[in-house]
Parts: C-alpha cells; structure tokens; sequence
C-alpha cells in the first residue's frame, strides 16, 4: 500500500503560474526493496493531481525518505514535466 514520505514545504509554479503542492509517495515492493514518485496536486484544490512513474527504486522506506530530502528545484521541474 503506498505511503506518503514526504511533503514538500514550498510550491511548486507550473510555466503558466499555476501552484502545485508536492508530495512524495513510496510503496514495498515484493523483492523487499522500495519504489518512490512524486505528486503534484493544485494548491487551489481545482484539476486533476498528477504523478510521475516511478521515480526512484531504493532498499527501504527510509532510503526513499532520505532520497526525498535531497530533491532540488530543478529535478521537480523535471518531473512536472514527466507527470504532465
């Protein structure tokens, strides 16, 4: 069952100005290790929310937890894009 690892403190602003509230997701998988995406929903509660592929695959939920805190502005831009 997937688990909320992480949500981002800040928002992030689409080309078009919208805000997106971000939010990193994981979920065990049946090897054991772990797999981490990124979601973006509408800070204004409007449109669909959207989610990138799987991201990351790590050893632990605590492994993606910490590939989570290492995210820089550039990468989400990235996977807005991945998303979209």
């Amino acid at each position: 069952m997937p688990e909320l690892i992480h949500e981002f403190s800040y928002l992030y602003r689409s080309e078009g100005g919208a805000a997106w509230v971000m939010r990193a997701w994981g979920e065990a998988r049946k090897d054991g290790t772990w797999e981490g995406w990124l979601e973006f929903l509408p800070a204004d509660a409007g449109g669909p929310t959207l989610r990138t592929g799987r991201e990351t695959t790590q050893p632990s939920r605590d492994a993606v937890a910490y590939w989570a805190s290492g995210l820089e502005p550039v990468y989400f831009e990235g996977a807005f894009v991945r998303a979209a």
